[in-house]
């Protein structure tokens, strides 16, 4: 691409950017303007950002390099990635699945010392971000949001505590996801070129990412215990009617849930068996709950737009990763993740020659310790907001009190891969 499609894509990068900034205020001018006030409410869906920019990036590019070429760079970009959080989303979201996992929790937290709902809380902060190791990190930030939603993002609960709350669900899934080499997008990047294995992740970063994550969930629900109400079920709430869903239609979500896992990597088999997926719904729909659709493509789209933009930011990111020596990637790569997707750091990473092997682990240590730090930071993130990010005051969340609120967890996790 010629450097003024380069320079062109980094000013509109740094646009979306203040964008997520300014959601707020965007949603105000809703209130204002009433006549327009869907537009101003499309435009302040943080989940649309990226993709809106995207469009605006592939307009530039048609009027400066034409439509061949625009065509051309899209049709080189991997949408993968995208797609398979879209399916794993609804199908982790689909009522047998969240009833098997609400009925394995609810089951597990009778023997903690604790309420009920305080240890409902502690295992969706920690057993669960863990999971997603085995099940993928989207899928776990879903279950683990969906459990959340109805139970510390609710109306009662302060303000400040579902800030630190969804921080450190998006810190603890960022890096609960590294004992296996297929969880994390971020490992994802990295583990073939770099020979690793699971055996290799579970040795060198899993045990270390759980007691951090442990550290982390026990520590919020120790401070925050007080504040977390007790459970109130309503009708419409996707986990009522928990025995109703026979284990044979259990065990068949289960097996396309597997096999989407399984082949993450070939969309053209994720996709079919979403398809077939869509129609066993449809054929016993009345064993299901309305598929979280809605904000599966939102998720989507944000990545999709992400994907788009962060392709053309490797002519300043590439320099910036390879100018620094070991320690200083790891903070470095920390910080750059709070403004571009973890996974995109380790990509770039691996594409760097004569790269340490402690150089390799601190490089992918800081992407996974900055995962919670933006919603942009790590994949899943935006699965989480969609889920529960209208529970906040406004609709929306705030960027920099995210930021704020996900630094102490962000401390702990870096703590725990430098000095364990």
């Amino acid at each position: 691409m010629p450097h003024s499609i380069e320079i062109a894509a980094a000013v509109i990068f740094a646009l979306a950017l203040i964008h997520t900034f300014a959601v707020a205020r965007i949603e105000t001018l809703g209130r204002r303007f009433p006549k327009h006030s869907g537009l101003f409410h499309f435009l302040a869906e943080v989940e649309v950002i990226f993709g809106f920019w995207a469009l605006v990036l592939c307009l530039v590019m048609w009027v400066l390099v034409g439509a061949e070429a625009t065509v051309g760079y899209l049709e080189h970009r991997e949408f993968t990635e995208a797609l398979f959080v879209f399916v794993i989303m609804v199908m982790a979201a689909s009522r047998p699945i969240l009833v098997l996992v609400t009925n394995a929790v609810i089951g597990l937290s009778r023997f903690l010392p604790v309420r009920t709902e305080v240890a409902i809380v502690w295992f969706s902060l920690s057993a669960i971000p863990l999971l997603g190791s085995f099940v993928t990190e989207p899928a776990a930030m879903t279950l683990a949001a969906l459990l959340l939603r109805d139970r510390l993002f609710v109306a009662q609960t302060p303000e400040r505590v579902k800030y630190f709350g969804l921080a450190l669900l998006f810190v603890n899934v960022s890096i609960g996801g590294v004992i296996t080499a297929y969880a994390a997008p971020p490992v994802l990047m990295v583990a073939n070129v770099w020979g690793w294995n699971t055996a290799f992740m579970a040795a060198t970063f899993g045990w270390k990412a759980a007691a951090a994550v442990l550290l982390n969930a026990t520590v919020f629900v120790g401070l925050t215990a007080k504040s977390i109400p007790r459970l109130q079920v309503s009708k419409d709430d996707e986990t009522s009617g928990l025995k109703r869903v026979p284990l044979g239609v259990t065990l068949v979500h289960l097996g396309f849930l597997a096999l989407v896992v399984v082949n993450s990597h070939h969309a053209v088999v994720f996709i079919g068996a979403f398809l077939f997926f869509l129609g066993y719904t449809q054929a016993y729909e009345h064993h299901q709950s309305p598929l979280m659709l809605r904000e599966s493509l939102l998720v989507a789209f944000f990545l999709g737009g992400l994907i788009v933009l962060g392709g053309l930011q490797q002519w300043w990111l590439g320099p910036v990763v390879g100018s620094m020596d070991a320690l200083t990637l790891f903070f470095g790569a920390t910080g750059l993740t709070a403004v571009m997707d973890n996974a995109a750091i380790t990509y770039l990473g691996s594409l760097l020659s004569g790269l340490s092997d402690s150089a390799k682990y601190l490089l992918v240590a800081g992407a996974v310790t900055g995962g919670g730090l933006t919603v942009i930071a790590n994949a899943p993130n935006p699965a989480g907001l969609a889920i529960v990010g209208h529970r906040f005051s406004g609709g929306a969340v705030s960027p920099l009190r995210l930021l704020g609120a996900a630094l102490a967890p962000t401390i702990t996790a870096g703590a725990a891969f430098l000095f364990l």
